[in-house]
C-alpha cells in the first residue's frame, strides 16, 4: 500500500473548496488551527478533536537501551512524546474503508 501525504496546501484549498473563504483566508485558517493545536500541546495540555481524536503528551522515563548491532547497553534520557489516540468514529471509518477496499479485490 503506497502511502499519500497530504499537504498544507492541499488542506488549505479544501478549506477553500469547502467553506468558500478566499485561497489567503483558507491558508491562514489551517496555520491559525495548527499553530493553536502546537501550542497547547507544547505547554502539555491535551487536544480532542471531536469525532476525531486526541493528541497528547506523555513523559517517557529514563530508561537502558540496546544498540541492536553491538547490544552495548545504551541510556536513554527521559523525554516527552506526542501521542494521538484515534477516536472510535475515525476507527470504523478507516476499517469500513479498508473492509470495502479488500472486498473490492477479492472480486477482481
Amino acid at each position: 500500500m503506497a502511502g499519500k501525504t497530504i499537504t498544507r496546501a492541499q488542506l488549505s484549498e479544501a478549506v477553500y473548496q469547502e467553506v468558500g473563504l478566499s485561497r489567503n483566508e483558507s491558508a491562514d485558517l489551517v496555520e491559525s488551527v495548527l499553530k493553536e493545536i502546537a501550542e497547547t500541546l507544547s505547554h502539555g495540555e491535551t487536544v480532542k478533536i471531536s469525532s476525531f481524536g486526541s493528541f497528547s503528551v506523555r513523559q517517557k522515563g529514563r530508561r537502558v537501551g540496546r544498540n541492536p548491532k553491538t547490544g552495548q547497553e545504551v541510556p536513554i534520557l527521559p523525554r516527552k512524546v506526542l501521542v494521538f489516540r484515534a477516536s472510535n468514529v475515525l476507527k470504523s471509518r478507516v476499517n469500513s474503508t479498508t473492509r470495502t477496499a479488500e472486498s473490492e479485490k477479492q472480486t477482481t
